[in-house]
């Protein structure tokens, strides 16, 4: 006797809102047309707003996007909208579908579902941490032109980000409609609206790209003719979209959202990577609720009165776990009111990974609390396997070409960016897959006025320099490439 399988159930807008991220597939969704999608696997859910997804309808494989929520109806009209105004324009986007209204409230928009496909933002990841200037450029420049391409139609991309590009069969097309917009051109309004619109795709990418923007600005200037890029207003321009990026991230890193979980009782803070954590599975939750016991269980690291650091394994992966222990009752009552260590260090290195700085990524802080109270607190990260510099450099010559490279670039950035670390001894500096990557950043500062950066950069600068004997030629090499002081 063969068994068959059960419809999947038949769900209304409602109910998604009542799942909020843990939608469960398959379901059936009821359109006011009277036909039925099947939504099989979600790819993105903001919850109780969207649900984005691999669908079918009348057997036809589409990305669903679901909308819902009160301005669900608004939202989904809205990228109906967008969408038509880019195929009008003959800008590369997947095809609609369908558009319409959902039976019980909400809105579904409807293209066709391009199997294969990624988003550039993944495609650009690999490219970005071998910091290769030459192949940023050939990564980067489709995306310059497509957007050259819409400002030349009049639309802009108010969302503009990589993952909003998608590459398919070594093609490149623009998505998301509900953010498109339509502006009228010729104006100077309109100059604006298009330098401010290219500067915010170009505060996304990480700072050695810079030395590829001409090329990338010519590349969108070649499609876009009537707008005269002026490169010192776009710099002002980008900078002033990265802070603006830079402060609505660091707001986001220690609250719920699509990135980080979070978990806040009377006794503990605790902030996760929502992608590691579904990834690392039972052994992280276990590691969460029991940090101590992972802490006994991994190689030690360290053993100092106010760090404890150990080496753990989650199945295949290696994490550092970095303990800040309070070493008496005068300690403990001076961190109490304050901004942990390792919440200082989770916040600085999302910073960095923010402006394309290699740090082991952060995975969770925990914080021990009373109430409002702080205790004892953990940060878990990523492993480095690398080498610090203090093992790699000999005194007695300046470092290998590959290595001096990346020396110069990484202060040359962090001077850029007034950025101190506080603590700039050889072993937190670790050469890593020919990156230099940053540990121990619980010290670390981006300074807001020249003069409190200036300070703390020639303490960083003297302290970096005293790892090597005084006139040795690694000494005498660093002290020529460094910012001065």
């Amino acid at each position: 006797m063969v068994l068959s399988r059960p419809e999947p159930p038949l769900l209304c807008a409602t109910d998604l809102e009542a799942m909020g991220r843990d939608v469960r597939v398959p379901f059936r969704i009821a359109l006011e047309s009277g036909a039925d999608l099947l939504f099989l696997r979600p790819l993105r859910v903001l919850p109780g707003k969207r649900v984005v997804g691999e669908a079918r309808i009348d057997d036809q494989p589409v990305l669903a996007k679901l909308f819902i929520g009160p301005s669900g109806e608004r939202r989904g009209a809205k990228e109906a909208s967008g969408v038509k105004a880019l195929v009008t324009a003959g800008i590369p986007t997947p095809h609609p579908v369908a558009a319409e209204r959902l039976c019980a409230g909400g809105y579904v928009a409807l293209t066709e579902f391009l199997d294969g496909s990624v988003g550039l933002d993944q495609v650009f990841d690999p490219v970005a941490e071998t910091e290769d200037v030459s192949a940023a450029f050939m990564c980067l420049r489709p995306a310059f032109s497509l957007l050259g391409r819409l400002h030349s139609a009049g639309l802009m991309q108010a969302d503009l980000h990589l993952g909003n590009f998608l590459v398919h069969d070594e093609k490149m097309l623009i998505i998301d409609g509900d953010a498109v917009a339509s502006f009228a051109g010729g104006s100077s309004g309109s100059s604006r609206l298009m330098l401010s619109n290219l500067a915010l795709l170009i505060a996304q990418l990480p700072l050695f790209v810079e030395d590829a923007l001409g090329d990338l600005v010519k590349s969108y200037a070649e499609v876009q003719r009537a707008f005269p890029t002026d490169m010192a207003a776009l710099k002002n321009e980008v900078e002033r979209a990265r802070h603006r990026r830079l402060d609505h991230f660091l707001a986001k890193v220690g609250r719920e959202c699509t990135q980080f979980s979070v978990v806040h009782s009377a006794t503990r803070f605790v902030v996760s990577d929502r992608k590691m954590k579904e990834e690392l599975g039972p052994g992280f939750a276990q590691l969460l609720s029991d940090p101590d016991e992972a802490v006994r269980l991994g190689r030690l690291l360290k053993d100092g009165g106010t760090c404890t650091v150990a080496r753990a394994e989650i199945g295949q992966r290696a994490l550092v776990l970095k303990r800040y222990n309070l070493k008496n009752l005068r300690h403990a009552m001076s961190r109490l009111w304050r901004p942990s260590r390792a919440w200082r260090s989770w916040r600085e290195a999302h910073r960095l990974l923010f402006y394309g700085v290699a740090t082991p990524r952060p995975i969770a802080v925990i914080e021990e609390r009373l109430g409002p109270l702080r205790r004892r607190a953990f940060l878990i990260t990523d492993y480095c396997p690398g080498r610090n510099l203090l093992d790699c450099l000999d005194p007695g010559v300046p470092p290998p070409s590959d290595m001096a490279a990346a020396i110069s670039c990484l202060f040359m950035t962090l001077h850029h960016l007034r950025i101190s670390h506080g603590d700039l001894k050889a072993t937190n500096l670790i050469w890593q897959g020919g990156r230099l990557w940053m540990i121990d950043l619980d010290a670390m500062t981006q300074h807001q006025t020249e003069r409190g950066f200036t300070r703390a950069w020639q303490r960083d600068r003297a302290r970096l320099l005293r790892n090597w004997p005084v006139s040795s030629p690694q000494q005498c090499w660093l002290d020529e490439v460094l910012p001065p002081a």
